[in-house]
């Protein structure tokens, strides 16, 4: 899955990736700079893309929530519960990259 991404990281910044919510150690992996920093920094930089991450599905569900009428739009629920899926989603990968992270 993530080869296909380091193919592409010629057009994305290792910094832009981190502000945008990229946490995957592969695919920060297709950037050179990653690869010259102490396992620690890029620990440090895992835990700011997922609060990057993080803080975009609470907006996302936010906005979504703002819809007044959900009665006529039933794919907005369900929208809301897909966000919320993957708030959950994010918080156990959060939960397994500590744990990778300690062990070193």
């Amino acid at each position: 899955m993530y080869t296909y991404l380091m193919n592409k990281v010629t057009t994305m910044t290792f910094d832009k990736a981190i502000e945008l919510g990229e946490y995957q150690p592969e695919y920060l992996a297709g950037f050179p700079e990653w690869h010259e920093l102490s396992r620690h920094v890029q620990f440090q930089y895992v835990k700011k893309a997922l609060e990057n991450r993080h803080k975009q599905l609470v907006q996302q569900y936010a906005e979504l929530s703002n819809v007044l009428d959900y009665r006529n739009k039933p794919s907005v629920k369900d929208a809301l519960k897909n966000i919320d899926k993957r708030i959950h989603d994010l918080l156990e990968e959060k939960e397994r990259l500590f744990i990778e992270y300690s062990d070193a």
